[in-house]
């Protein structure tokens, strides 16, 4: 099992499932953001659009760990998908 080898990279399969469910999250992400508007009296109104923004740049930036598999791509995936996956706590908790 790869988890127990040390320096040992997981399959490839895991990482295109994990690309898959975030696709799949981007776009329910769009299907909410078609209703009515919400947030706006909070401040938060763009934080929707925001996000929706952020998750697809993490989506390209993991398609590029995907082919270059390099720990800068993969922190500046991270790093994105975080800030976008915050922007939505905000903008469903206070809109």
């Amino acid at each position: 099992m790869w988890a127990t080898d040390t320096g040992s990279r997981p399959p490839v399969a895991i990482g295109i499932a994990h690309g898959i469910v975030g696709a799949i999250g981007l776009a329910v992400l769009l299907l909410a953001l078609r209703g009515p508007a919400r947030g706006v009296e909070s401040g938060v109104g763009s934080f929707g659009l925001l996000s929706a923004a952020m998750c697809g740049a993490a989506l390209l930036t993991g398609l590029v760990f995907l082919l270059r598999r390099s720990s800068v791509v993969m922190a500046i995936h991270a790093g994105i998908a975080i800030t976008g996956w915050v922007l939505l706590l905000a903008w469903d908790s206070l809109g």
